[in-house]
């Protein structure tokens, strides 16, 4: 059975390719965006099944239906709200949820084997249409930017340029990729809610930090974990104990 990755979060390819070895599953190639996807089925042997993200580098990969014929099963992979999803089932479209189970990846496959010789493959205009309109009604508003002020200035910075996001004196902070830290208006509990939760976590109660800004990871004392994140380097950075399990599963 070939298969397909369609996952611009390169953690999150790499765990999904893992889990699938053990499917026995051949991976015929990973894509991470829109306009690489259609390219690639214009020139390639359509697989029997692709895993599939939603929110891709360039776009909602929705797109990649509305200007090419794909025929082949789908399973999305998301980190939206189960809730917004249940639809999906309507159409016999399975999904998993980030960070992806082993047990319900397994259970999704083998509805896939099932079903592969008695229903159509396509996603019609009309299912595209209604998982569209569900979507942009009830999916979680992740934030892309955040608005800082700078004396008489305000700068926009974009989530994956902060390496890391910090509460300081009852005042949250954004750390840059460049090594700079601004106020911001939001407390961690409120970030939890609204940054990427496959790229950021929040390590503990004054921490919340991005995947792709870790350096090294450090056993620590009493089972906890030190963080040496790229350019932060006022203070130890460490994982409470408490969290250290849901970090490792973050991590994949």
């Amino acid at each position: 059975m070939n298969v397909l990755i369609i996952e611009d979060e390169k953690l999150a390819a790499r765990k999904l390719e893992r889990m699938l070895s053990v499917e026995n599953l051949n991976i015929v190639d990973k894509l991470t965006s829109v306009t690489s996807s259609i390219e690639w089925f214009k020139t390639n042997e359509h697989p029997d099944l692709i895993f599939l993200d939603i929110q891709l580098s360039d776009g909602l990969s929705f797109e990649i239906f509305e200007n090419i014929e794909v025929h082949s099963h789908i399973i999305f992979t998301t980190a939206f709200d189960e809730y917004a999803l249940k639809a999906f089932k309507l159409n016999s479209i399975d999904y998993l949820l980030k960070p992806i189970d082993e047990d319900e990846l397994h259970s999704a496959i083998n509805k896939f084997r099932q079903y592969k010789n008695n229903n159509t493959s396509n996603i019609n205009s009309s299912q595209l249409e209604q998982i569209k309109i569900l979507l942009n009604n009830t999916q979680q508003q992740y934030k892309e930017r955040f608005t800082v002020k700078v004396g008489p200035h305000i700068h926009s910075v974009p989530t994956n340029n902060i390496e890391c996001f910090y509460s300081e004196n009852k005042a949250t902070y954004i750390h840059t990729n460049s090594g700079k830290n601004y106020l911001i208006d939001y407390s961690l509990e409120q970030l939890d809610e609204l940054l990427y939760t496959t790229a950021f976590h929040r390590i503990n109660r004054k921490f919340i930090i991005n995947i792709d800004s870790m350096e090294d990871i450090i056993a620590y004392s009493n089972s906890r974990l030190k963080i040496k994140l790229k350019s932060y380097k006022e203070e130890d950075i460490i994982v409470s104990r408490e969290r250290v399990k849901g970090f490792k599963e973050w991590l994949g």
